[in-house]
Formats: C-alpha cells, sequence, structure tokens
C-alpha cells in the first residue's frame, strides 16, 4: 500500500499524539546529551546527514553526534574505532535518535516505518527491496524488532516490505510497544565489526 488519504491522515495524528508531547518530555534528556556532546566531543552536537523517504524523497536526519570527526583518509569501515565512550551509550540506549522526534514533527519521518537510509543505496535496491519507498520511514519498525542490525540487509529489506503490505494502525502500536522492550534489551545495536552496518552494495534478487 503507499500511504495516501484517509490511511496517510490517522498515521499522521497518532505521530503528532505521541511525538509533540514526547519532544517536552525528552527535553531535559536531550538538553543533558547536547551537553555531553559539547563536552566531550565539541561542535557540532547534531549530526546531518541526507536521507530517503517517503515517495524517494530526500530529507535532512537529525541524530546527536557520536563519533569523532573523521580524517580526511578514513574508510567507512573503521567508523566503528571513532565511537567514543558517549558516543557508545547514546547508540546503546538509542538516545542518540531522540532529535528524530523533530523530524518526525516536521512530517519527513513517522513513528513507524522501515529506517531511513543513505541515498546512494536508492539505485541498489531490487525492485521488491525498493517498495519500502513507499511508506514513510520511521523511527522504529517491523525490522528494529526482529534484529535490528543483527540480521543481513536482504532480511532486514524483506521485513520493510512485510510492513509496507501489512501496514494498519494496529500493527503501528504492537511495533512502538515491542521496540519498547527491544530498547531495554539492547540487542542487535550493530553488525560485528561495524558501527551499525556494513555498506548495502546490493543483492542480486530482483
Amino acid at each position: 500500500m503507499r500511504q495516501r488519504g484517509v490511511a496517510y491522515r490517522i498515521k499522521r495524528v497518532m505521530d503528532l499524539a505521541v511525538a509533540v508531547p514526547a519532544v517536552v518530555v525528552a527535553a531535559p534528556v536531550m538538553a543533558g546529551v547536547s551537553a555531553a556532546v559539547w563536552a566531550t566531543m565539541g561542535r557540532p552536537i547534531l549530526f546531518r546527514q541526507r536521507r530517503v523517504g517517503h515517495d524517494e524523497r530526500e530529507f535532512e536526519i537529525w541524530k546527536f553526534r557520536t563519533m569523532r570527526t573523521a580524517p580526511v583518509e578514513a574508510s567507512p569501515a573503521d567508523d566503528h574505532k571513532r565511537i567514543t565512550r558517549l558516543g557508545a551509550l547514546l547508540r546503546k540506549t538509542s538516545l542518540d535518535e531522540l532529535p528524530q522526534l523533530v523530524n518526525v514533527i516536521r512530517g519527513d519521518m513517522s513513528l513507524v516505518g522501515p529506517r531511513p537510509l543513505l541515498t546512494r543505496y536508492l539505485p541498489r535496491y531490487s525492485r521488491r527491496q525498493r517498495q519500502r519507498q513507499r511508506v514513510m520511514p520511521g523511527l522504529t519498525g517491523w525490522a528494529q524488532i526482529h534484529g535490528r542490525n543483527s540480521v543481513s540487509w536482504e532480511e532486514k529489506f524483506e521485513h520493510d516490505v512485510w510492513y509496507v503490505e501489512h501496514w494498519n494502525p494496529l500493527l503501528d502500536a504492537a511495533i512502538l510497544a515491542r521496540t519498547v522492550t527491544a530498547l531495554v534489551r539492547a540487542n542487535g545495536v550493530s553488525a560485528e565489526g561495524h558501527a551499525t552496518m556494513p555498506e548495502f552494495m546490493g543483492s542480486d534478487a530482483d
């Protein structure tokens, strides 16, 4: 399904009903994290990056910074070496994702949906994998409660497409509830030997 019309409006109302009060409640935590990032890594406090969202439109995602500035010769494969102790804690607890509540309020993202990925991945998707762009990207999603970054790209994308094909408001509510448990357990934060996941280079599936 493509999130349009009544379905989209229902999802948008649910997002705002949760995200707006969540930002207010989380404001002291976000202020504390901002101060800690500034004290340990300096500026910028936020990590900003272009990602692909609903209907393949680009937007700028916001996160708290978790890595030291990369030297010019740095490789993405070495990202895990640049994560600070604070950054590792923020990733483990998912506190680095809190600024994305603002992305939700702005309408760039939803609370639930496939995670927004790098723009350069878009031409590497198979036709089936590309269906993940038919819905709003989310803070959490079906893939995040089924292994997060401990499963392969192909498995993650299959979970994303399953969500697209079965989306309904009750499914979103169930995913949000299960996300709380997943956050407490802090499982699947990163793939072995990587800051999060190795780069997606495409798959043979079509």
